[in-house]
């Protein structure tokens, strides 16, 4: 199974609210290049698909963290399987159209100076990085406003916010916390980086 088929595979089976059809069908449409987007420029998932394999491996994440007992018990996390899947397929939603392939001179082992490709950023809605995931969902389908915070704070403390708006938010709605855990292991543990 690809990395698109398990995406679609997990949204189509967890995610049925009115507007989830409509969104699938952007993500892909060839208005979206979701499915072949990298993650990052260099980092975690810097290769095309990287961004469809981030968004799954965090799903799998969070539904592990979720699944501890001391998330279910002591810290009452509960929270359905739509609700998950939302989170966690759609954080990076702000992705998409985000990375262009350029190209940049480069020695190859053999010391002689070649053109190789690299990914660039050309953010063409320049809204932020949480938020703009909100945004794009939001013109789909109605998200709750846990749902909300936790796709808006799933970089946690590395993003660039103001530190005690992240605390708050955490403290608020748990499921926060929860994917940028996710987030985190997925990116700094299954995926890693070219360094």
């Amino acid at each position: 199974m690809t990395a698109k088929d398990e995406f679609i595979k997990i949204y189509t089976e967890n995610i049925k609210r009115p507007g989830a059809d409509k969104l699938l069908e952007y993500l892909k449409s060839n208005s979206s290049d979701f499915f072949t987007a990298p993650s990052s420029t260099r980092f975690h998932g810097a290769y095309e698909g990287g961004l469809v394999e981030h968004s799954i491996n965090v799903y799998h994440c969070l539904v592990d963290y979720l699944s501890r007992n001391r998330a279910k018990e002591l810290y009452q996390m509960d929270y359905s399987p739509e609700s998950v899947a939302i989170v966690s397929l759609l954080h990076d939603l702000c992705k998409i159209n985000f990375y262009v392939v350029d190209y940049r001179n480069a020695k190859n082992d053999k010391g002689v100076w070649e053109k190789v490709p690299y990914y660039r950023i050309e953010d063409t809605m320049p809204y932020g990085h949480g938020e703009k995931s909100v945004y794009i969902i939001s013109s789909y389908m109605k998200l709750s406003r846990e749902e909300s915070f936790a796709i808006r704070y799933h970089m946690g403390f590395s993003g660039i916010e103001d530190k005690n708006s992240i605390g708050r938010a955490f403290e608020m709605f748990p499921l926060a916390f929860a994917v940028s855990v996710a987030d985190m292991e997925a990116t700094y543990f299954l995926e890693g980086s070219e360094n």
